[in-house]
């Protein structure tokens, strides 16, 4: 062959493409896989003959086509070969997706188990645990309740009639016990049977108060994952309470210590996806060791192999449950293609492993968590190289590209879900997640190094667990920070349409910013929204009001009512059923300090929500109430105060207080009362409050009992008020002539939207009506602020709750 004659041979030489671009992605399998989900996804809501049905029409298409495309039915057109292998496949996707569905559903409904459901039989069943049980938050003075998901092989019925099935069943147990099981661990439980909710593949739910009957030990590598996981924990004891129980679910997704202040940060900037074991994690432990065989110049099959058994050990430390084992699959796809040297294939396996992973278990299909894990990695495969490569383009150093372009890419993918899902679109989410990015690898490789040493060296395992506190520190900062952001999250809206909705108009950007002119477009606009709309949401909103001597917050149905001590302090009146809501009503306010919490009494819809209170403020002395039930209520108000360095006091009736702008009375219950309906609710305390002249009387849930007791004995000037908080969110168990006494201008009722026990009742907004009161509900008007205006006394409402509030 001469010089500068072409080399020949049999295939054609493939020009390198313009600007260094990444080749594009294969998407042969996509079809294939989306199709399998989507019809997985309606097979689970649909009877199983109608799955059938849509599949024998697919498989029927299917056949049709590929006859067609193979030119047995006459020669195809030619713009439709390039994509008729492409309608086939998914076609196939759609046969398999809903034959199998169809399959699982009828073993499902076919069960003899059904049977004994719809007759809500009281039976016993021998169980395998599938997943760790889970905690479920209950009211206070309840025992707390264990969610349980579990595989029944064998139902004993009444008469002692048994059944042999096979049917996934979900347990909802109160016995302390029921928290201590393995999954794997088979055992005997009893209980009553109730009809599932539908929309997945449970036969039953069993409704359990007896501790379970355990046959043998669990599996021993579930044993060896429960001794690691617990000297993990064991290792992050002395840590502060934030960072010691972040690590945890950092490592294995163990967040039984995290304080409920830190979840709501994680929540509230998108960072919540760091305390559950997902396909970051997988990436991260194995990504360390293939750096350390790289480093150690270990060739690629030894590189593959230790990745492999580090797979392995991190499944079983995690525990392999259906989540860990999908998190698995998902975090090492990356890495394999990167492996074979064929970054192209990683969409392809990805795709091919979501297919195995729904028709492994259809109930994948209609799973949260699946369905960000498969999205998160997919941002990864498709966008994340292109936004790298294009930001080295434009000299952005290649470290600074990587961490960019990762979390942004994930975020984008992640959205729509997220988005349907709480009703929001975040906007810290991604700035929050770029900087968690240089601490979530430290902080996970040495809490998983401290796991594996803790049974051999619990010293040196301590040591790690607190090395790795620091970049833990700083993750919660960036939560804690990015959670208090004003206009932080915008309204979206949530289920399937805002999900579809934010889907369409991200794919409509995609496609559109490939070109220049629509990408400056794209930036100004949002720059321009961002400066316009920012300075309306902090300045223009007029909340507070001008002159608000009280807000009783919208905390859904649980009391928070807040009387100005003047600027930035306030006497807060209980603090509603959960932190964060509490805490986002006094933020909206600017209270940002406490002199006096007022603790009516210790139900949890008035006490579960007091560390939102305490949360970046300081409170200097809470009072509750002498009466101390419940017990829960009451050591939760303690160990809150405790933590917080505030005194906890009480006081009877007669004792007054004074702060700023705020003179306030204890004038109820006159003694104790015993033998009441309900005796917590009949010994709340009753306070008398003057803020600026206005007589605000605030009654916490009294009913008609205590309501007797202070007409019996009313307080020196007597009860007349401008202002009532009706006694508990308005119910039926009201004292007539205590409503007429008071004969109130405005009458705020705390209530929450939809609540099942029927408050307000609508005789006691009529009477109140009736008796010249303006009548206001938190979940119809959102949060009410009683004000003095130069014309006299004021209401001003702010509006139902938006989801960005929450």
């Amino acid at each position: 062959m001469s010089d500068g004659q072409p080399m020949r041979s049999g295939r054609r030489a493939v020009p390198p493409r313009r600007g260094g671009a990444p080749d594009p992605p294969d998407l042969r399998l996509a079809g294939l896989a989306l199709a399998a989900w989507l019809a997985a996804l309606a097979g689970l809501h649909l009877p199983a003959s109608s799955s059938l049905l849509v599949a024998a029409i697919a498989a029927g298409l299917a056949g049709l086509g590929g006859l067609y495309l193979l030119g047995l039915l006459g020669r195809p057109l030619a713009f439709v070969r390039p994509y008729g292998w492409t309608a086939i496949a998914i076609l196939l996707g759609v046969v398999c997706g809903a034959s199998v569905t169809a399959a699982r559903v009828t073993v499902r409904d076919a069960t003899p188990v059904r049977a004994l459901v719809e007759a809500r039989a009281t039976v016993a069943a021998d169980l395998v645990v599938r997943d760790d049980p889970r905690l479920v938050r209950t009211a206070s003075g309840r025992p707390a309740m264990f969610l349980v998901a579990t595989e029944s092989t064998r139902v004993t019925g009444p008469g002692g009639r048994r059944v042999e099935a096979r049917a996934r069943m979900l347990v909802l147990a109160t016995d302390p016990a029921w928290r201590y099981l393995l999954p794997g661990q088979r055992l005997t439980a009893e209980g009553r049977l109730a009809a599932p909710r539908g929309g997945d593949l449970t036969a039953a739910v069993l409704w359990s108060t007896r501790a379970p009957a355990p046959h043998g030990p669990p599996p021993g590598f579930q044993h060896a994952a429960g001794t690691l996981r617990a000297g993990l924990q064991e290792a992050c004891e002395p840590l502060p309470d934030e960072q010691g129980g972040l690590l945890p679910g950092l490592v294995v997704g163990d967040t039984s210590r995290l304080p409920d202040a830190v979840r709501e940060d994680f929540l509230a900037t998108g960072m919540t996806h760091l305390t559950a074991v997902s396909g970051s994690n997988v990436a991260i432990i194995v990504g360390a060791v293939l750096l350390l065989a790289r480093w150690g110049r270990a060739g690629p099959w030894l590189a593959a192999g230790l990745s492999v058994v580090t797979l392995a050990g991190f499944v079983i430390l995690v525990r392999p449950s259906p989540s860990v084992v999908r998190a698995a699959t998902m975090g090492a796809i990356g890495l394999a293609a990167l492996a074979v040297g064929r970054p192209r294939a990683a969409l392809p396996a990805l795709a091919a492993a979501v297919t195995a992973l729904v028709l492994f278990d259809p109930e994948l299909a209609g799973d949260v968590g699946f369905a960000l894990s498969v999205l998160a990695t997919g941002g990864l495969l498709l966008l994340a190289p292109r936004w790298r490569d294009a930001l080295r383009r434009r000299r952005v150093p290649a470290g600074v590209a990587e961490a960019l372009a990762v979390p942004a890419a994930a975020q984008l993918a992640c959205a729509p879900v997220v988005a349907g899902i709480s009703g929001t679109v975040s906007l810290v989410a991604v700035p929050a997640n770029l900087l968690a990015v240089p601490a979530i690898a430290p902080a996970t490789v040495l809490g998983v190094v401290a796991a594996a040493l803790s049974p051999l060296w619990p010293a040196g395992a301590g040591f790690l667990a607190w090395l790795a506190s620091w970049p833990a520190w700083w993750l919660v900062a960036v939560a804690h920070h990015g959670a208090r952001v004003p206009a932080g999250a915008l309204p979206w809206p949530d289920g399937v349409a805002g999900a579809l909705l934010l889907t369409g108009l991200t794919l409509a950007l995609l496609v559109a910013a490939r070109r220049r002119v629509v990408r400056r477009l794209v930036a100004v606009t949002a720059v321009a929204a961002v400066l316009g709309a920012l300075p309306v949401r902090l300045v223009a909103s007029g909340w507070p009001p001008v002159g608000w001597v009280a807000v009783a917050c919208a905390v859904g149905q649980g009391d928070a009512i807040v009387l100005s001590a003047g600027p930035g302090r306030a006497v807060v009146v209980d603090a509603g059923p959960e932190p964060g809501v509490v805490d986002r009503c006094l933020r909206r306010i600017g209270v940002r300090e406490v002199p006096l919490l007022i603790v009516s009494h210790f139900h949890h819809d008035h006490v579960g929500g007091v560390a939102g209170v305490f949360r970046g403020r300081r409170v200097t002395t809470v009072l509750a109430p002498p009466w101390p039930e419940p017990e829960h209520g009451r050591d939760l108000v303690r160990v809150t105060a405790a933590a917080g360095s505030a005194d906890v006091i009480s006081a009877p009736a007669g004792w007054g207080y004074r702060t700023g702008g705020v003179e306030l009375t204890v004038i109820g219950p006159p003694t104790p009362l015993r033998g009441t309906r309900s005796d917590p609710n009949n010994n709340s305390l009753v306070l008398l409050a003057t803020v600026s002249g206005v007589r605000i009387l605030l009654t916490g849930d009294a009913e008609a009992e205590e309501q007797r007791a202070l007409l019996d004995r009313p307080p020196a000037g007597g009860l007349r008020a401008h202002v009532l908080k009706v006694a508990h969110h308005g119910s039926a168990y009201q004292d007539s002539a205590f409503l007429d006494v008071v004969r109130p201008l405005v009458a705020v009722v705390p209530v929450g939207r939809d609540n099942t026990y029927g408050h307000p009742a609508a005789s006691v907004l009529g009477r109140l009506a009736r008796g010249g009161a303006r009548v206001l509900r938190t979940d119809v008007d959102g949060d009410v602020a009683v004000v003095t205006r130069p014309s006299g006394l004021a209401v001003v409402t702010r509006g139902p709750e938006s989801p960005s509030d929450r």
